[in-house]
């Protein structure tokens, strides 16, 4: 589980260019191996949802593909500087691995790399600790070239910093009759490959941010306003996309089904579309390096003109939840753009029913809808439609027979109220749609100048 990565061997992958990869770097480690029957290690240090915080672990785990053999929960105020969990606890733990012959030991923690090596040196296994977990999870589902690429930055990221006295038959110095002096140590050499990889790396991603940016400058062109959602791990946000989009998006009972962005055309009831991106989910204690590997594919979200926060309304945390997306969200410089929040699941909850929620202001603040069933789909449309296409106006527009092309437009981008055909074959039409797309329209198209608004 715990060496897996983007690129499973030196030979292909994107690893070729460099002769590296991610995974030989971690086999060629003097460490234990790593193996499926693992060791949990969750120690409470004065959370106040820790029950939840041991269910998600649980669920991480299991969605890393590792089997729970035992299980060590604890308390501590604070991490022991050797060993994390206390000399006291380690022991147990060591004899958890000696009674299960488990293979390796999980900590829903962060360990600095000395805790690491230390707490392998004592159980005699390896030893992965929740940024590592995590890892390992985005590096089974990764699936786009960009997504393995991001993923295996983020794991270089985090492996060049255990690579500090990694392991020691390999700090002696090169050289040999002829060649001695100071040289490069093989950890020096290492820790250069990977420095090289890195920079390779950052380079492809910034060519395939490039071709992102080009599809979204595509996108804004056509004055397509794009919505994206945004949501924790497991709230849904796949099997909401596909009741959206029809979009046959990859949907499972687990999480971080889904890593790479999705993006569809979705006609609202009122007229008009938009560009639906179905984005990463978070997580509590995401890694910053994930989310700085993962910033390009996050774009999505930072240049959308509405965000659609899904909610597990079922999830006893919702709450808990919102806090750690709404970080992310500041992370990334996204906090500012409008959010409506979607409560889905209420199919699991018998007293709730599809509705809309609004402030003092009258603004929608809030939809509950179930994704699974289709309830309150329309009433999401409906508020996506009111919020995007604000101040609504009519007018009416006298076309040409041949700006057949116009009369397309206004049927996509407005709701048309009623239409007649002139003596000349041309279309007289009223249409209603925001103030803010009768002026772009005005812009682009010289024969709605002369149009009239009522």
């Amino acid at each position: 589980m715990s060496g897996r990565g983007p690129s499973e061997c030196a030979r292909c992958g994107p690893a070729q260019a460099s002769g590296l990869s991610t995974a030989v770097l971690v086999n060629m480690l003097d460490r234990p191996k790593g193996g499926e029957r693992a060791v949990l290690v969750h120690l409470d240090q004065g959370g106040v949802a820790y029950s939840e915080d041991l269910e998600e672990f649980q669920q991480l785990t299991a969605a890393a593909g590792a089997e729970q053999v035992a299980l060590a929960v604890g308390s501590r105020r604070q991490p022991d500087p050797r060993l994390f969990a206390g000399s006291g606890k380690a022991e147990e733990i060591q004899q958890m691995v000696l009674e299960t012959q488990a293979e390796l030991v999980i900590f829903n923690h962060e360990l600095s790399p000395s805790q690491e090596r230390n707490l392998e040196r004592l159980l005699g296994c390896r030893v992965v600790d929740r940024t590592g977990l995590i890892l390992d999870i985005f590096a089974q589902r990764a699936r786009s070239f960009e997504g393995k690429l991001q993923v295996e930055l983020a794991q270089l990221g985090h492996l060049v910093t255990r690579l500090v006295r990694g392991w020691t038959h390999l700090e002696r110095q090169k050289g040999g009759i002829g060649l001695r002096g100071p040289g490069e140590t093989q950890l020096e050499t290492d820790r250069r490959l990977i420095g090289q990889r890195i920079a390779q790396i950052r380079k492809r991603l910034t060519r395939v941010a490039g071709q992102r940016a080009q599809g979204r400058r595509a996108r804004q062109k056509a004055e397509l306003p794009s919505v994206s959602l945004v949501g924790y791990t497991n709230a849904g946000k796949s099997t909401l996309f596909n009741r959206l989009a029809d979009a046959g998006v990859f949907v499972a009972d687990q999480l971080f089904a889904t890593l790479d962005p999705t993006l569809r055309r979705v006609g609202l009831p009122q007229g008009g579309a938009v560009i639906l991106a179905d984005t990463v989910g978070f997580i509590s204690g995401l890694p910053h390096g994930l989310v700085a590997a993962f910033r390009a594919t996050l774009e999505e979200t930072t240049t959308a003109s509405l965000l659609l926060h899904v909610v597990d309304a079922a999830s006893p945390r919702r709450q808990d939840c919102v806090g750690h997306v709404d970080a992310v969200l500041q992370e990334i410089d996204a906090d500012r753009i409008a959010q409506i929040l979607v409560y889905n699941k209420i199919d699991l909850l018998p007293d709730e029913l599809p509705r809309i929620e609004r402030d003092a202001e009258g603004a929608v603040q809030r939809v509950w809808v179930s994704a699974r069933t289709g309830a309150g789909i329309d009433l999401l449309l409906a508020a996506m439609a009111e919020h995007l296409h604000r101040d609504p106006v009519k007018c009416r527009v006298r076309l040409a027979p041949c700006e057949a092309r116009i009369r397309a437009l206004l049927f996509r981008q407005a709701e048309v109220l009623s239409e007649q055909v002139t003596d000349e074959g041309g279309w007289e039409m009223e249409v209603e749609l925001a103030r803010r797309d009768i002026e772009r329209l005005m812009r682009q198209e010289q024969v709605l100048a002369g149009a009239v608004i009522a």
